[in-house]
């Protein structure tokens, strides 16, 4: 099945974005530092969005500029992040993990409810894969550092099987899309709204959603520096959960409108949507540092990323300073 250019936009126009941000000189990004509030968002962002679209974020930081920068998938999100190009970003679990381990200066500032069923470990149609012991010897392409990565480990961990039974592809999303359709590799770990697509096309079957893997817990993280305007933070997280009852009370109209601000097709925008759970957007809790504590644990078991991470470190909550370099 080849591309249509409608899809072919949804599925690149994210990593151009992300190329011509993540090219700016550091004089240029350092220049809008003070001036506003950047935020990072994806295709998968739904509350970011939809705050997007109805300016709710204006209502509640009046005065304030407001800068929006599509990525492709969290890594890149957070890169930009740790080097000062975004304020305030949305990703999977998996990023911070990578990126606390490599150092960086981000902060866990809030959270949506885990949402398992929304990302997959998907084969071709007809591929003779069954269980997922049968990934043993397979190549698997995701998304390195992404949520995906981690869907793709647990897989491996429950079929009994060392990290080392693999081949990981590493992939970004609209890449690995194309990978899958050649039939290059042999299973694709993703998340919506590229596994709903994807699924809707016909050409994928799943193997393993993320339930009894992993909770895909969404994080919003912030900069050392937006965390020291917690008023700010705090409106940030009143106008998403905000966001999200609008939606839930408006799903049709929200999936009309995300297709045709994504490109990504109506159908699989519906079924994005209607795999999506609701609820507050809130500050990490104990149960939710621990949970997410079990993802940076696996990561490190395995040797996988530089050292072991304590989560809890970079937990932001509002009454808590965060000093600094």
């Amino acid at each position: 099945m080849h591309h249509t250019p409608r899809r072919r936009d949804w599925l690149r126009a994210g990593l151009a974005g992300t190329l011509g941000w993540t090219l700016a000189s550091p004089a240029a990004r350092a220049q809008g530092a003070g001036e506003g509030l950047r935020i990072g968002y994806q295709k998968s962002a739904v509350n970011l969005m939809v705050a997007r679209e109805r300016r709710l974020l204006e209502a509640r930081l009046p005065g304030v500029p407001l800068k929006w920068v599509e990525f492709p998938a969290g890594p890149q999100l957070l890169e930009a992040l740790a080097v000062g190009g975004v304020d305030f970003g949305f990703t999977g679990d998996t990023p911070p993990v990578f990126a606390q381990a490599a150092g960086k200066d981000v902060w866990y500032v809030g959270l949506e409810p885990p949402k398992p069923t929304s990302s997959a470990l998907l084969v071709p149609a007809g591929s003779p894969l069954r269980t997922l012991a049968d990934l043993k010897g397979r190549r698997i392409a995701f998304q390195k550092g992404s949520s995906a990565h981690y869907l793709v480990l647990r897989a491996v961990e429950k079929a009994g099987l060392a990290w080392s039974d693999i081949t990981p592809v590493y992939l970004a999303p609209a890449d690995a899309r194309a990978a899958f359709e050649r039939g290059s590799i042999d299973a694709w770990g993703i998340w919506d709204p590229y596994y709903a697509v994807a699924e809707i096309d016909g050409r994928a079957r799943v193997l393993s959603t993320g339930v009894g893997l992993s909770s895909n817990n969404s994080f919003y993280l912030a900069s050392r520096e937006l965390t020291r305007r917690p008023a700010q933070v705090q409106a940030l997280l009143a106008a998403l959960s905000e966001a999200d009852a609008w939606t839930q009370d408006h799903l049709k109209e929200t999936a009309q409108f995300l297709s045709a601000a994504t490109g990504v097709p109506l159908a699989g925008t519906v079924r994005f949507l209607d795999r999506r759970r609701h609820g507050t957007v809130r500050p990490l809790g104990p149960a939710d540092v621990a949970d997410q504590q079990r993802v940076a644990d696996t990561f490190s078991r395995q040797g996988l990323i530089p050292r072991p991470v304590d989560v809890a470190q970079a937990v932001w909550s509002a009454g808590r300073t965060v000093a600094g370099r």
